[in-house]
């Protein structure tokens, strides 16, 4: 395969993972029909949310948890098309072998880093890495890192800050070992003893202990047992869910949620710094033509309304509306989001309707 072709193929294998905590990238790999990412990317969830770019948001079960190896393990969407992604030898590569690290993590672009492995069997804490100097930025987490052959070789765990690149991957023998020891279990939650590496799941567990060791375990949470949100984030998403949206699937990560209106790309953020509640409706972007008069207009409407505001961001015409979170109860969050989600579909339709203004450039 070209270096195009996998990169290619990877678009659609590569997913977006987001929890409250964190956010983070994940692939399929068809043979075992699973999610694959990073332990620190998943913890104290019994669900996440993913996307990809050929299927919407939508929840996902935690499967398995591996805190040792980083490893983790998510059911996968059904009835999705995804491409043919094969494990690759690990025991075949040698240092100085070219590699793509892979991730798409949430709100960025999907990106592919060119890099080469410094050393094949780098030992860190006790455990074998691929050590690669192609960087491993936060939300590439739990992406492939894949060989000039198109198959996975490892999978995308930590950078050393200040190490000039250096990034490190779970070898895909361990991967292998993981999903081999996993799938005569498949269904179920299961955690690997971080002392002995037993498969731990309800099933076996003593009490609250491994049953082969005796290390205390956590289970992978149920559902109902997770941690609600609270403070400010409560507020906003109960909110979202009184105007009609899931207020889980809102959710890209801790203060910051994101809706669809129409047309319109809506992102709420919470900033604990300057204690600003902000919605920026991402609306259309400016035509190629004509720009004078959208500008007179967009000056127009801000003259006329008093708690939104108009700004241009590049080529994105942006709708904002701004509060303090001591200002924020149920009720004036509830008219502040509902009047900027019916003003985001009505000015959207507006814009390139009357004035060509074009859609935005969104990633699926």
């Amino acid at each position: 395969m070209t270096l195009n072709e996998i990169i290619d193929t990877y678009k659609t294998a590569v997913i977006q993972i987001a929890t409250q905590q964190s956010t983070g990238s994940g692939f399929y790999l068809p043979h075992y029909d699973l999610i694959v990412t990073n332990h620190h990317v998943v913890r104290d969830n019994a669900e996440v949310t993913i996307k990809g770019k050929n299927f919407e948001k939508q929840f996902s079960r935690v499967l398995f948890t591996d805190s040792k190896y980083d490893l983790a393990f998510l059911m996968p969407p059904h009835g999705v098309a995804f491409p043919d992604i094969q494990l690759g030898d690990y025991h075949v590569l040698r240092d100085g072998d070219e590699v793509l690290a892979m991730g798409h993590p949430y709100g960025l672009n999907y990106t592919s880093t060119q890099g080469v492995i410094s050393r094949v069997d780098r030992i860190q804490n006790g455990l074998k890495y691929i050590q690669i100097d192609a960087a491993i930025n936060p939300g590439n987490s739990g992406g492939p890192l894949v060989n000039q052959q198109g198959e996975v070789i490892g999978v995308n765990t930590f950078i050393i800050r200040g190490g000039d690149n250096l990034g490190f991957a779970v070898p895909s023998e361990q991967l292998k070992t993981a999903l081999d020891e996993y799938i005569p279990l498949r269904g179920q939650a299961v955690v690997r003893c971080h002392s002995c590496s037993t498969l731990v799941s309800e099933t076996n567990i003593d009490g609250e202990y491994c049953p082969n060791c005796g290390a205390k375990i956590e289970l992978i949470p149920q559902k109902e047992k997770q941690i609600d949100v609270s403070g400010i984030a409560k507020t906003i998403e109960d909110i979202l869910q009184k105007l009609g949206k899931d207020r889980e699937l809102s959710r890209v990560s801790t203060n910051n949620w994101e809706v669809k209106e129409g047309s319109a790309t809506i992102r709420i953020s919470y900033n604990p710094d300057n204690y600003f509640v902000v919605g920026d409706a991402f609306l259309c972007q400016l035509p190629k033509l004509n720009i004078g008069a959208v500008y007179e207009y967009l000056l127009r409407e801000n003259c006329q309304m008093k708690s939104m505001l108009f700004s241009v961001n590049q080529q994105d015409i942006v709708l904002s509306s701004l509060t303090y979170d001591m200002d924020m109860t149920a009720e004036s969050g509830e008219e502040m989001l509902s009047a900027l989600f019916k003003k985001a579909d009505f000015y959207d339709n507006t814009l390139m309707e009357q004035f060509g203004c074009t859609p935005r450039l969104e990633e699926n």
